[in-house]
């Protein structure tokens, strides 16, 4: 009987624990007893009527109408005799200390759902929560009148670790619509990220109308359509139609903060000077130290900056000339209108990746440094970041800008330092003082490869899925108070439509959204996937696209004493088993499974690999040729 009994209770704790709601980012507290709370066909939802939540209400009204098919009334927060509200939100009158202003309570029991917060914007972030306690289908297109509209017991207290949990969003590599980057927003905050950068500007476009300069849209939002691959794509012809691009009017950009604020993110505008400029230069030539300038175009994807030596080498100058006067005052127009119409304490004026070969041979260039006293071309970008730090702080704004602003010296203490190659410029930046964003490209860049470049969409490098679940913003020896947060940089060289750019994201966003949010103690990464792979069924509902590419294997080869090739493939994911065929052959789990390296035949010629879980396939098929494989070796 004991025996019995034991097993019993090991059953309902094994359901307990199968039952556990899947949230990304995991919340800080969480408690689930058993059993859920049905929603009733009519719905009573009380809640205060605060203006900045009037879309997350409507929102949810609308799925919980349209998709449960639950007939929604909104009662006063006192309540209509006679009548409950089921799911009720509420700003705490006496403010819990533990909560700040964006933690939240949320309760479910037989009574209903029970939202608290200090703020609007914790009631906000609970509501997110509340979406992902609800069925998968509530994500789904269509109603879905069939389903048991349940919600799982629970009692939640959750607060964020960093305040800057940002995604950062290039639209100038290739042009994003209005709605696109609305939809963006509403994708972003389903996993509670609060600051969207938008990178506006850069060699292959300008997307923001400034009325003082309106070549800069008229001429630097165009650019030749190319598909394949960025950086190989042919020199446009001189007859090829400009027709790729596009720009966002001042009165779009205050539709998205508008927008944006509604969802409690705050946007900041990048201006990426002095490098990275040159649809600024096409379009006013006269911003170049470079004559042959006037003759120069916005960037289609064409090569036009060598890196084979580590460093960036300009064949055209895309940089904007330090030494010459009209600089600063376009500049000081730029600046004006943008800060304008951002609310948000920061602008980023990038600083990256600047080629400074021409500066070191152009004669203004060495007039400035001798006059200034400058010792070099890093010394005369850091003369720029100072004299543009003035200008952005007259806006009334603070100054961001990424790790390469430290070079050279001098930087202003209340400059921000984003830190992209990898952590040391924000460890440096935190030590000389600076408030510092961490966003190392080891991480948290988004754009770049997740799985082996073999299978994948080709760009520079592989971020796979745990690297960026690994990310911490804090490295140790760092005093925290400086590290303001960190974010995902998703860059759009390679990115050609809205669907291949939430290939790119997820579920990559989903780790780095719960390094931002959640507590390092509660992170784990075996729980982590099992929550993606739930993930992945309310992305199927919603009809979003995702990568599977962490059930795909991690390759590495090496010849053996004999000087054959061996090769060894690891899954990320640890319940999978990996399934090999050197004959051409597309194995399945019926084929060997991977133990250990395995040796390569002497005359195959590729080996396909598949991944299984219970006998059912879970990533691609992958040929892997072996002349591949050797090229790996050498």
């Amino acid at each position: 009987m004991k025996y019995l009994i034991f097993c019993a209770s090991l059953f309902l704790s094994f359901l307990s624990f199968a039952q556990k709601p899947a949230l990304i980012p995991i919340p800080q507290q969480a408690e689930y007893p058993q059993g859920s709370f049905q929603i009733p066909f009519q719905l009573n939802i009380s809640g205060p009527q605060i203006p900045q939540l009037k879309a997350a209400y409507a929102l949810l009204e609308n799925r919980l109408s349209q998709n449960a098919q639950k007939k929604i009334t909104w009662i006063s927060d006192q309540g209509i005799p006679g009548k409950l509200a089921h799911i009720q939100f509420q700003v705490l009158k006496n403010q819990n200390p533990a909560l700040g202003a964006e933690g939240y309570t949320l309760q479910v029991n037989t009574k209903g759902v029970l939202i608290q917060a200090n703020q609007a914007a914790g009631l906000f972030y609970g509501i997110q929560t509340l979406y992902q306690l609800l069925p998968k289908e509530i994500e789904a297109k269509q109603a879905q009148a069939s389903v048991k509209w349940m919600i799982p017991f629970a009692k939640i207290q959750d607060v964020p670790r960093f305040a800057w949990r940002g995604m950062m969003f290039d639209v100038s590599r290739h042009f994003f619509t209005k709605q696109q980057v609305k939809q963006f927003i509403d994708e972003m905050v389903a996993y509670k990220y609060n600051l969207l950068h938008l990178h506006l500007t850069d060699d292959e476009g300008w997307r923001i109308e400034i009325k003082s300069f309106p070549n800069l849209t008229k001429k630097g939002a165009w650019n030749v359509p190319k598909i394949g691959r960025f950086t190989e794509f042919s020199k446009p012809e001189p007859n090829e139609p400009r027709t790729q691009g596009g720009f966002f009017t001042q009165d779009d950009i205050r539709e998205l903060v508008a927008y944006a604020k509604d969802r409690f993110v705050d946007i900041m505008p990048e201006i990426d000077v002095p490098g990275h400029s040159m649809a600024a230069i096409a379009s006013y030539p006269e911003l170049s130290c470079t004559p042959e300038a006037v003759n120069y175009q916005v960037i289609s994807g064409e090569p036009f900056i060598d890196w084979s030596t580590g460093h960036a080498i300009a064949l055209q100058d895309n940089t904007l000339c330090p030494a010459n006067e009209k600089v600063y005052t376009f500049l000081d127009k730029v600046f004006t209108e943008v800060a304008s119409l951002f609310p948000f304490e920061y602008i980023h004026m990038g600083g990256d990746e600047c080629p400074k070969n021409y500066w070191d041979k152009n004669p203004q260039i060495q007039a400035m440094r001798i006059k200034e006293g400058l010792k070099n071309s890093q010394e005369v970008q850091a003369f720029f970041t100072r004299r543009l730090e003035k200008i952005i702080t007259s806006k009334g704004k603070k100054m961001m800008g990424w790790d390469e602003i430290l070079e050279g010296g001098g930087l202003p203490k209340n400059t921000a330092v984003m830190s992209w190659r990898g952590i040391a410029g924000g460890v440096q930046a935190a030590k000389d003082g600076h408030q510092v964003v961490m966003t190392p490209n080891s991480n948290v860049y988004v754009d770049l490869m997740q799985g082996d470049a073999i299978i994948e969409p080709p760009v520079y490098e592989t971020v796979r899925l745990k690297d960026s679940y690994a990310f911490n913003p804090v490295p140790e020896g760092v005093d925290a108070r400086l590290i303001k947060g960190g974010q995902a940089n998703l860059w759009s060289e390679q990115l050609f439509t809205y669907r291949h750019l939430q290939y790119m994201l997820y579920p990559r966003a989903w780790a780095i959204a719960e390094d931002l949010w959640s507590d390092q103690p509660n992170k784990n990464w075996d729980s982590f996937t099992k929550r993606v792979e739930a993930h992945f069924e309310r992305f199927d509902q919603a009809e979003k696209k995702y990568a599977r590419s962490m059930y795909d294997p991690i390759f590495a080869f090496e010849k053996n004493a004999q000087g054959r090739i061996m090769v060894d493939m690891k899954s990320e994911v640890s319940d999978l088993s990996l399934h090999y065929s050197f004959d051409h052959s597309y194995p399945d789990a019926f084929y060997p499974a991977v133990s250990g390296k395995i040796e390569v035949p002497k005359d195959a010629v590729e080996m396909k690999v598949i991944s299984y879980r219970g006998g059912k396939p879970m990533g691609r098929m992958i040929s892997f040729p072996i002349v591949e494989m050797k090229k790996r070796i050498k």
